[in-house]
């Protein structure tokens, strides 16, 4: 089966470089090319590619605005120069984030994940996302679907993440913000000196910690400096004691 990708990045090299990797991909049929925001959500509703290639930063309209504006959603690869953004909501739907300068090999494993989740559910997509922003660099800004429109928040800001059904609550600076992710891979992502997970609803950040202590049923309890209180799990708590010896 043959899939049509656009390639959206106002760098000439750029395109150039994604162009010539997909001569070697007789699986995807190259639609069209495009240099800035509004030209790429025109593109993109016009002629429906199943893959979109797109930076982050171009004139116009931001990669993560030209999301929240097509009403066509591809499968997306997002390409940039800037190491500090990183897109984890569910609504963005990218599967693989190409920090820049990347070569030939990183570009295949690219296509590799698209290949093997085109077309399957978003939640898989985004665990893949998540790996692979952490694999690419330190995982630093959130990207998040509002009422309103998308809000960026800096992960250095959230104090903690809690499991609610199908979504995780992000709490930072008594606010709270809902996305469709998955705590395991959410866990995956985070760095581990930093996020600790104290039970399979909870990760905090230990920035955030206030105090941990022991709780009467034997387990810990942490407590946050906005004066929230969790309860560790058993098995966190023996991983806790751990830690803290």
């Amino acid at each position: 089966m043959t899939y049509t990708a656009i390639i959206a990045d106002d760098e000439n090299l750029l395109r150039a470089k994604v162009r010539r990797y997909l001569e070697d991909v007789p699986w995807i049929q190259l639609a069209a090319e495009t240099v800035d925001g509004p030209s790429t959500v025109r593109a993109v509703d016009e002629l429906k590619p199943d893959l979109l290639f797109l930076d982050v930063k171009m004139p116009g309209l931001t990669g993560v605005e030209v999301l929240g504006r097509i009403k066509h959603k591809p499968t997306v690869v997002f390409t940039t120069a800037y190491d500090q953004y990183a897109v984890t909501a569910f609504e963005l739907r990218a599967i693989d984030y190409l920090l820049k300068p990347f070569g030939k090999s990183r570009f295949h494993q690219a296509l590799s994940r698209v290949k093997e989740t085109i077309g399957s559910n978003a939640l898989g997509k985004v665990d893949l996302a998540l790996e692979a922003l952490r694999r690419d660099g330190e995982l630093a800004q959130l990207f998040v679907r509002t009422g309103s429109g998308i809000a960026s928040i800096t992960l250095s800001d959230v104090s903690r993440f809690e499991a609610q059904g199908d979504y995780v609550a992000i709490y930072t600076d008594g606010k709270r913000y809902l996305a469709n992710l998955r705590m395991d891979a959410l866990e995956r992502a985070l760095e581990p000196k930093l996020y600790l997970r104290i039970h399979r609803g909870h990760i905090v950040s230990l920035e955030h910690v206030q105090s941990i202590g022991r709780h009467e049923s034997g387990r810990f309890e942490v407590t946050m400096y906005d004066g929230t209180n969790l309860l560790a799990s058993r098995g966190r708590s023996r991983e806790l004691r751990k830690r803290l010896v």
